[in-house]
């Protein structure tokens, strides 16, 4: 990368020592132009793959881990139909258009815009993380899937998240949208997000991503019916399950992990609650908005 950085800065010093051999006759200026020196260094050429100009210096763990965050902002893009693997630049950014899936039979656009940050696999079938796994393996194909996925996850724990032990690729790929994705969005966009955070509160009970560009008056209801509602059923169950297993636990430490994980379900569960009645009060406000 280093090298491919000097070569553009020198293209850059070649275009600019042209400038001058036109600009100063021109103007006529008495100064001979094979004299002068180019002041460009090598740190103002405003590429971005020049790490130099993006972090000072040469740093490679950090521009992939960036590069790896990047391909998951567009991922989520191409999932909200704001891009598409099959057409170039926008293709979505209009409350009054219909996202098209015309080519994009393998990857086909949410059909909601909402697309659920969840933390734990069980909680939904279609998460954000679920549905990257689908991105890549389509992008990219099935045969070399773990290894693409394994790549991502350890270029995104080289600087945006701290790696953890024994943790699976799907479970590191969780962890970033869960805990990460949205502050990059936010520093990306300047605290003018193109994606929405809905979340429960600090348990994380629920959240989700809504596409700004799709958001119309029944978001609100859909979010609560397709996915608060039946979220709200499965934590029960999930409860029952749990409870059942810590009355026959045969060891105490297990016995007491399954204690703290039933407890941390019962402040989800409350949480959720309170968040779907609010929700409820929204929705039936049909808040629109206008672009």
């Amino acid at each position: 990368m280093s090298l491919y950085i000097l070569y553009l800065y020198q293209i850059q010093n070649r275009i600019e020592d042209d400038i001058n051999a036109l600009v100063l006759p021109a103007y006529n200026l008495d100064i001979d132009s094979s004299k002068l020196e180019s002041t460009n260094e090598l740190k103002t050429i405003s590429l971005i793959q020049n790490q130099y100009h993006r972090y000072g210096e040469l740093n490679n763990g950090r521009y992939c881990s960036d590069t790896m965050a990047e391909l998951v902002s567009y991922f989520i893009g191409c999932s909200m139909g704001r891009f598409s693997l099959y057409s170039p630049g926008l293709n979505f950014t209009s409350s009054i258009q219909v996202p098209s899936n015309s080519g994009d039979t393998n990857f086909p656009v949410d059909d909601d815009g909402i697309i659920p940050l969840a933390s734990e696999e069980w909680l939904f079938e279609d998460d954000a993380t679920i549905r990257f796994r689908e991105f890549v393996k389509t992008v990219w194909g099935e045969e070399h899937l773990s290894e693409n996925l394994e790549f991502v996850a350890e270029s995104l724990c080289l600087d945006a998240i701290k790696s953890k032990k024994n943790e699976s690729s799907m479970d590191t790929i969780r962890r970033y949208f869960s805990t990460q994705f949205y502050k990059d969005h936010l520093k990306t966009y300047k605290k003018r997000p193109i994606y929405w955070l809905f979340s429960s509160g600090k348990e994380k009970a629920f959240e989700c991503l809504v596409y700004l560009h799709r958001y119309n008056e029944s978001t609100l209801a859909r979010m609560r019916t397709e996915y608060v509602t039946p979220l709200m059923g499965k934590m029960e169950a999930q409860h029952k399950l749990q409870s059942e297993l810590e009355q026959s636990a045969s060891s105490t430490a297990e016995k007491k992990r399954l204690q703290k994980e039933i407890k941390s379900i019962e402040k989800k569960q409350t949480e959720l609650r309170a968040f779907d009645e609010e929700l409820k009060h929204l929705a039936e406000m049909k808040i629109s908005i206008d672009l």
